[in-house]
């Protein structure tokens, strides 16, 4: 009898965090445990799932970035890679691995652009978010701060909504930064937010400190996420956050589902 698809994805989950044998480790202690969480949608071109993919790459192995590591009490963190779309479709590239030097940075960064990058159909930020505190849950890592960076180029559509998600995952002591991607270079726009920035701080991030940079054009992508890193990391960080959390009054969360249920060939809720 095939297994339904709640109990393979704790499978799965609990295969990732087996990983940790051979790359982070077990039960050791590291400054910040980081989820990095990366859309993957269909309305990224195949171009910017690369320069994705290569921008965090580079920006992992920066000499800043492993300043910011190593000055931390312990000098070592732990990160894992994922690529999330639908409510469905969470995959893990890099399992969580500590990184306590350049050379440990370096072999991350490899490991990113082995293989292209897939595509997948719609955005479901809250879906990637309770991924991402699965993993977080079951790496039988200890740390002293633990942070899901969530990139995205569009407002949750599919799944439950991204509020509950990212309350939740809050509640469990894990700080939401995130990386809007304002780009609209995709290959299509339809379900986008002139003002992704504003849907993000009210209700994607969260969590003391938390904040978020947004992106406007990919030029800017590689120095967003080294400085995003270098914050997110460093022990005291230089300047305080661009944006930090704080909720509108009446802002509306749920402004993704309303789109793509107003989708001019289908009427219905999704």
């Amino acid at each position: 009898m095939t297994p339904p698809f709640g109990l393979w994805r704790i499978l799965f989950v609990a295969a990732c965090s087996l990983t940790v044998a051979g790359s982070a480790r077990a039960a050791e202690t590291v400054d910040v445990q980081l989820v990095l969480a990366v859309d993957v949608s269909l309305s990224m071109s195949p171009e910017e799932l690369e320069i994705q993919r290569r921008g965090y790459a580079t920006a992992m192995a920066d000499r800043q970035v492993i300043a910011a590591i190593t000055d931390g009490a312990y000098g070592r963190i732990a990160v894992t890679y994922v690529e999330w779309a639908g409510k469905d479709t969470q995959r893990v590239i890099v399992p969580w691995t500590v990184i306590a030097s350049r050379a440990d940075a370096e072999a991350f960064a490899s490991k990113l652009t082995e293989e292209i990058p897939r595509s997948a159909r719609r955005t479901s930020i809250s879906g990637g978010l309770a991924f991402s505190a699965d993993l977080i849950a079951e790496s039988g890592i200890e740390a002293t701060k633990r942070v899901i960076d969530v990139s995205g180029d569009g407002p949750n559509n599919d799944g439950v909504p991204v509020v509950g998600a990212r309350d939740r995952v809050v509640a469990q002591g894990i700080v939401i930064n995130g990386l809007p991607l304002m780009t609209n270079g995709g290959f299509t726009s339809a379900f986008d937010v002139p003002d992704l920035d504003v849907y993000y701080k009210n209700c994607v991030i969260g969590g003391p400190g938390a904040f978020m940079f947004p992106v406007k054009g990919w030029e800017q992508f590689p120095e967003a996420v080294r400085r995003k890193l270098v914050m997110e990391l460093a022990a005291r960080p230089a300047n305080p956050p661009v944006v930090k959390a704080a909720a509108e009054p009446g802002y509306d969360c749920m402004i993704g589902e309303k789109i793509w249920s107003n989708r001019p060939w289908n009427r219905n809720p999704p």
